[in-house]
């Protein structure tokens, strides 16, 4: 039997962040493809699934093995990581390298999800929260599995791993009304970020670019509401 071997789709790497993963310095890796399209994602050319990344396994693999004494962790994000079926032995080969994992998810793949927490390939977990459940589909623009996001909700707070929850505040789309609605859904959360929108960059909905933000005192009366409802909230 011939048996196919699979290789990581990435669509783009960078080598240093001091941002990205909390408390270290990493590397990013950009997956290609995602099963959203989020109206405000800003990394629009890393929906459309490719055969081929603009950055090869091995490049990046190759870095990371000359870079182990210098950098700490790396991030897996996207696009969206837990569509790649060979994420799970990708993140291996990293974990063998000595750097500690954080993985970026929509949440959408409960069952990759499961198995790298299971089988100790991730250290930490962000998943973004698109919005309150009645509202998703108005963001991410296809049909969803609310079932499986929630599920994914649970299996985080159920501990277990480091994680975080993110909603990126839209003033169109985002008000106190979801932020309650959120808050209820992941009550007793460690942590939630409330993501300031980008209106100044490439965006799915070109019809959001320039669009009003919210300002610093909107966004710290989303941080106070939001306060009710998980332990720690910041603004980013």
């Amino acid at each position: 039997m011939i048996v196919c071997k699979l290789f990581m789709i990435i669509g783009g790497f960078q080598k240093f962040s001091m941002i990205d993963y909390p408390g270290k310095i990493s590397a990013v890796i950009f997956t290609q493809g995602c099963n959203f399209k989020c109206r405000f994602c800003y990394n629009p050319a890393l929906i459309a699934r490719k055969k081929r990344g603009s950055v090869s396994e091995k490049e990046v693999l190759d870095f990371l093995r000359d870079r182990r004494h210098k950098l700490e962790g790396v991030v897996i994000t996207g696009g969206e990581p837990t569509l790649q079926p060979d994420l799970s032995e990708f993140l291996r080969k990293i974990k063998n390298l000595g750097f500690v994992v954080k993985l970026d998810t929509n949440g959408t793949n409960l069952e990759m999800l499961w198995k790298l927490i299971t089988l100790k390939l991730v250290d930490y977990v962000a998943m973004d929260v698109k919005s309150s459940f009645g509202e998703y589909t108005e963001i991410v623009q296809v049909p969803v599995d609310l079932k499986q996001i929630g599920k994914s909700m649970d299996l985080l707070m159920g501990g277990g791993i480091p994680y975080e929850f993110r909603t990126t505040v839209l003033s169109p789309l985002i008000k106190n009304r979801n932020i309650r609605l959120i808050g209820k859904r992941i009550y007793g959360a460690d942590k939630w970020y409330l993501q300031e929108f980008k209106n100044c960059v490439p965006l799915v909905d070109k019809s959001l670019r320039g669009i009003s933000t919210y300002t610093y005192w909107e966004m710290q009366e989303f941080r106070n509401l939001a306060s009710r409802y998980v332990k720690t909230v910041g603004l980013r």
